[in-house]
């Protein structure tokens, strides 16, 4: 225990510098919130910036590692009110006072929220988020696409749920950054190389939980459209049940959970082993059915007697056969008597007007030499050869006028 300070007992500075750091050591964490009056990267591991009261001239000198100060939703450029938890540090050496932060938010999570709520507005009214754009899972995908945080809880419960559910499923991993002001560049590429890849038939965006800060990029215009653009169809495991983000809404299913997106990319083996079970017990039983009914049929058809006794129908057959047979030579024949005395009858009367019958009743023909015929006695001259055909045949004549007759 240090002896009170008197001007006979001074402390020395060392040990005034000490008490002081004690004292502002047990202050423990604090939420300061202030505006950055100066930042400083300095290209290393700690940022170093400079925080100004709003009210009053007066600042405190903060240092924080680079992944706090990069860290969506802070906001960290000179100018900037922020929050900042941290804890008070007094450095002995140089009698300086200082804040090592390990938290810094934007002030005004409220204005992050309505930013947010602007894209939405903007993105639902060119139609990235219409129920008609969402496209069906394929069913038992061979390959899965997984963008996701290498060697992260998500990575982990999508690939053993999947696995588990359906043991054939392979994996196309593409780890990137999940959080921070890269993350959502990041996310894209690998979602679209995913995209390019024609073996790939779904794709998992996953990641765990977190604040509103933490999974911002999942809310990023340029993120959302290029899930949007995506031809594969594209499921969402972002955060936790109540966590939800732009993706989710451009996403063609969005799950709860890592966890709950791999159980709605892969169907359950052991469910599916039993609906096939199920469906082939019902086939069985509706082609059973089937054959049972066909044999009856089958032999009602057999005991009809057309086909139990097919003679009998042949036996009376032949009879009407027999029978048909002699009505039509009957028919037939007359017919065949009725067309020969047709025939005679006109061959007959052909004959009694034929010329040679004219002739065998005595009368002649008189034609001149080139086959005219002579009807009267002035077609012919004096000396003139004529041919004269009777029934028995020609005979040649020479005309001989007398006293001026033939």
């Amino acid at each position: 225990m240090t002896a009170p300070s008197s001007p006979d007992q001074p402390w020395p500075v060392r040990t005034v510098a000490r008490k002081v750091a004690d004292w502002i050591g047990r202050l423990g964490e604090v939420w300061v919130e202030g505006q950055v009056a100066q930042l400083s990267r300095r290209g290393s591991a700690t940022v170093f910036l400079t925080l100004r009261d709003t009210a009053a001239d007066l600042s405190v000198p903060v240092t924080c590692p680079r992944d706090v100060a990069d860290r969506p939703g802070a906001a960290l450029t000179e100018g900037a009110r922020v929050l900042v938890r941290a804890r008070p540090d007094y450095y002995v050496a140089r009698g300086s006072f200082s804040l090592r932060a390990t938290e810094i938010r934007a002030v005004g999570l409220g204005e992050l929220l309505a930013r947010i709520e602007r894209i939405r507005t903007l993105l639902a009214a060119e139609g990235l988020f219409d129920a008609h754009r969402k496209r069906p899972l394929p069913f038992a995908p061979a390959v899965v696409g997984l963008v996701t945080g290498k060697g992260s809880a998500a990575e982990r419960d999508v690939l053993v749920t999947a696995r588990r559910r359906w043991p054939a499923v392979r994996f196309a991993v593409r780890h990137c950054v999940v959080q921070g002001p890269s993350a959502a560049e990041e996310v894209v590429e690998a979602l679209q190389r995913l995209d390019r890849d024609p073996e790939v038939e779904v794709i998992v965006l996953a990641r765990g939980g977190g604040s509103v800060e933490d999974l911002l990029p999942f809310s990023d215009e340029g993120l959302v459209r290029a899930v949007a653009a995506c031809r594969t169809p594209v499921v969402t495991g972002v955060g936790h049940e109540t966590d939800t983000t732009l993706v989710d809404h451009a996403a063609d299913v969005r799950a709860a959970t890592p966890t709950d997106a791999a159980h709605r990319v892969v169907p359950e083996i052991g469910e599916q082993r039993r609906l096939v079970d199920g469906l082939r017990a019902r086939a069985r039983a509706l082609v059973t059915a089937r054959v049972e009914q066909q044999e009856r049929w089958l032999e009602s058809v057999r005991s009809r007697p057309s086909l139990a006794e097919p003679e009998r129908l042949l036996a009376g057959r032949g009879e009407e056969v027999a029978a048909l047979r002699t009505r039509a030579t009957r028919t037939l024949t007359h017919r065949v008597d009725l067309a020969v005395r047709d025939l005679e009858h006109a061959r007959a009367r052909v004959a009694a007007l034929s010329p040679q019958a004219t002739l065998d009743r005595g009368y002649a023909l008189v034609q001149t030499a080139d086959g005219a015929l002579v009807r009267a006695p002035d077609e012919v001259a004096d000396g003139q050869s004529l041919l004269v055909r009777v029934a028995g045949g020609r005979i040649p004549v020479r005309v001989d006028r007398q006293d001026g007759q033939p």
